[in-house]
């Protein structure tokens, strides 16, 4: 047995009281997008030493995506109203701890930076989630998972009512009810999976949630001629409570063409 594997570390007790079976009503969506000149742009910005990768400009693309085409999704439920947030945040999902647990990092005013600027944030605060260092959510994950059960269920649903249901902060954990930001994005792709759809954690309050798949190269018909072209796949799930399909498809008809270049970053 591999000697990481841990069943019941702190993120999976934690997730045993924050998750339940799915009755909620969510949309699913994702769409291929041609990344064969968005991955050569990369490469030639990273030839110039920026560490990037696919992940960097689809974060800023999303986020500026919802500054001024879909405001709609930049919106959260407080108080069982639709509240539009007055910043674009994205929060980043990251393996910590050899891989075994998950971490996030928060970048603020993520539709304002550019390229390079993005690349500094995740560069200086990646490396620290993974270490622990300054980490409000993995301390408050192992406070959660030192509870027994069932009273860590019930502590969870305490802060969750305090902070989503009724729009309080709790300084001292870190937690409002804006935590996580506008978005979540996660690569998933990094661990092996070409699609997939992540979670929409109740007690995140984002509307949104997009998770990158692997690069593959694909047979692609261009005009009357079959290319081999470098081919993702992004997904999202949206909360139905605040958004429809509708905007769904807005958001991934603007990636769709962004993709395409040119490419101002």
């Amino acid at each position: 047995m591999n000697s990481q594997f841990e069943p019941n570390n702190a993120w999976r007790r934690t997730a045993t009281a924050i998750y339940r079976k799915p009755v909620d009503s969510k949309i699913y969506g994702s769409v291929e997008l041609d990344v064969t000149d968005l991955e050569a742009y990369v490469l030639e910005r990273r030839k110039q030493g920026i560490r990037l990768t696919l992940m960097h400009p689809f974060i800023l693309f999303i986020a500026r995506a919802l500054k001024t085409e879909v405001p709609e999704l930049n919106c959260f439920v407080r108080r069982g109203n639709v509240i539009a947030r007055d910043r674009v945040d994205a929060t980043v999902s990251v393996l910590v701890r050899g891989g075994t647990q998950m971490g996030a990092v928060r970048v603020r005013n993520a539709d304002a930076l550019s390229l390079v600027e993005l690349a500094d944030v995740m560069a200086r605060d990646v490396p620290r989630s993974r270490k622990g260092d300054e980490d409000k959510a993995m301390d408050n994950k192992n406070l959660v998972a030192a509870i027994p059960w069932p009273f860590r269920t019930w502590v969870v649903g305490l802060v969750k009512w305090l902070t989503i249901d009724l729009g309080l902060s709790i300084p001292s954990m870190g937690l409002s009810p804006d935590t996580f930001g506008s978005f979540v994005f996660s690569n998933i792709g990094s661990i092996g999976l070409d699609i997939g759809y992540a979670a929409l954690m109740p007690a995140s309050n984002v509307a949104i949630v997009f998770t990158m798949g692997s690069v593959e190269t694909k047979p692609v018909v261009i005009g009357d001629q079959i290319m081999p072209r470098r081919m993702l796949n992004l997904s999202a799930v949206l909360d139905h409570r605040v958004v429809d399909a509708s905007h769904g498809g807005k958001m991934f008809r603007y990636l769709k063409e962004a993709v395409k270049g040119p490419f101002d970053l």
